[in-house]
């Protein structure tokens, strides 16, 4: 286990600086600057005081972690039933788990996704076929191959197929409400 490179991975994550983490933790800029590089060793006590400012169990840091999975191949789709669509297929098994979710999402003609409530989060989508209608209350924006959109989940919405063909498209929404 390289202890270095794991703890200067876990201080980049909470965006801390050597010297912020090296203040909290009661320690010097050059030993955290030391350690991270792998030219010094570190006593238990050092670590504790590390991994309490880093905020992270010490079984956590030492449990041996999986690689991350890069590529998902189209066998590893999770189809949803009862979303309004024809196809409605999570791109990223295990998405409630992560800080956004994608789906692969196709209407036929006149098919409508299931109405969203409103959440605190983001959408976006990429339409790659067919045309789109994202539908705000009144208010509904149209989209065709191509096209992009982007909005705040706050309001409840809905996306229909606004044509005769069959529209597809990429849509991600952070955090995961899928």
């Amino acid at each position: 286990m390289d202890i270095g490179a794991r703890l200067r991975n876990l201080r980049l994550a909470r965006d801390l600086t050597q010297e912020e983490l090296a203040e909290r933790a009661d320690l010097t800029k050059g030993f955290i600057s030391l350690l991270e590089r792998d030219q010094t060793s570190i006593s238990v006590d050092s670590l504790l005081q590390i991994l309490k400012v880093l905020d992270v169990k010490v079984t956590d840091f030492f449990k041996e972690t999986q690689p991350e999975q890069v590529v998902f191949s189209k066998a590893e789709r999770i189809s949803l039933t009862e979303t309004g669509a024809e196809l409605f297929e999570l791109l990223i098994p295990g998405g409630a788990d992560r800080e956004m979710e994608a789906a692969l999402v196709t209407l036929e003609e006149g098919q409508q996704t299931s109405p969203t409530r409103p959440y605190q989060g983001e959408a976006f989508g990429f339409v790659m076929s067919g045309a789109i209608q994202l539908v705000f209350g009144s208010e509904s924006y149209n989209a065709s191959a191509g096209s992009s959109f982007y909005f705040s989940g706050e309001r409840e919405h809905f996306i229909r197929n606004a044509g005769k063909r069959t529209a597809e498209f990429v849509w991600v929404t952070t955090p995961p409400t899928f």
